[in-house]
């Protein structure tokens, strides 16, 4: 009998050691939302300057993490509760679907696509596809100047592949992991152009150490509504994060965080979206 109780008591110390092991672990790796951490893990892009930035530092930047900072806020969340996770365009889904994220704010553009495998919130921003060349470069003055020119993306964007359905369907595709590689490539001439959203060029191209070397070419060629990303069917977390995107384009927070982070690049961006308004 003696034997029987030292053996019960026993597992019952070893489970409860177990499962302080566990939460443990939860707490250090930050989990994606507050469950036993007090922390939410937020999708972010740390490569896009004026929009998602990891700067030296280890300091985060730009308008989609002035969004994702703001709709934390009004979750419940203090900046230090925030973990930033990096989350390129070809990962986004699988990270929302695994639940390494909690939500994503990464220039991240609503289609029918993506809303087979998540939802959205928003749009929180409309941005125009168009592309970027080097500044003493005149040979691109329409899309369908691009055929036979050597066109740049990354891996997961829709971007290049749009240009060459649609517009330029002899452009030689070229895909790199991620816009500074692509913006590498442009510089020196091994690429002829760089596709993507015109809040992300723009942001490119008004870094110092660029400043000069490229432009804009002014192709309005897509509408971009930015979303944020979430688990397909949680519509509660849709709807506080819609709440809280609402809000902050009423109380000025929005156009500040626009000023703030568009203002050096002289981006002309389009008014707020209504949310659940995609333009098409």
């Amino acid at each position: 009998m003696q034997l029987r109780k030292v053996t019960a008591a026993s597992a019952a110390v070893l489970a409860l050691a177990l499962t302080a092991t566990a939460c443990g672990s939860d707490k250090k790796d930050g989990g994606s939302d507050d469950s036993g951490s007090g922390k939410i893990t937020i999708g972010i892009k740390i490569d896009q300057p004026g929009l998602g930035l990891k700067t030296p530092d280890g300091k985060f930047t730009g308008f989609d993490v002035d969004v994702a900072t703001y709709v934390a806020k009004e979750l419940g969340y203090d900046a230090k509760d925030i973990v930033f996770k990096e989350t390129k365009s070809a990962d986004r889904e699988t990270a929302i679907e695994r639940g390494d994220v909690k939500f994503i704010a990464a220039s991240y553009s609503i289609n029918d696509e993506r809303l087979q495998k998540v939802d959205f919130a928003g749009p929180y921003l409309l941005a125009h596809q168009d592309i970027l060349v080097r500044a003493d470069d005149d040979s691109i003055k329409s899309p369908e100047d691009l055929n036979s020119k050597k066109l740049c993306s990354v891996a997961g964007s829709t971007s290049a592949q749009n240009v060459k359905d649609k517009l330029a369907p002899k452009a030689q595709l070229q895909t790199y992991g991620g816009y500074s590689e692509c913006l590498t490539g442009l510089e020196n001439k091994v690429i002829d152009a760089l596709t993507t959203d015109d809040d992300i060029l723009a942001g490119y191209a008004s870094q110092k150490e660029f400043q000069g070397k490229f432009k804009l070419a002014g192709f309005k060629m897509t509408n971009e509504n930015y979303g944020i990303g979430l688990k397909k069917g949680d519509a509660d977390l849709k709807k506080k994060i819609n709440d809280a995107l609402t809000k902050m384009v009423s109380d000025g927070s929005w156009d500040k965080a626009v000023k703030d982070n568009f203002g050096p690049a002289n981006y002309k961006n389009e008014p707020a979206p209504k949310i659940g308004n995609v333009v098409k």
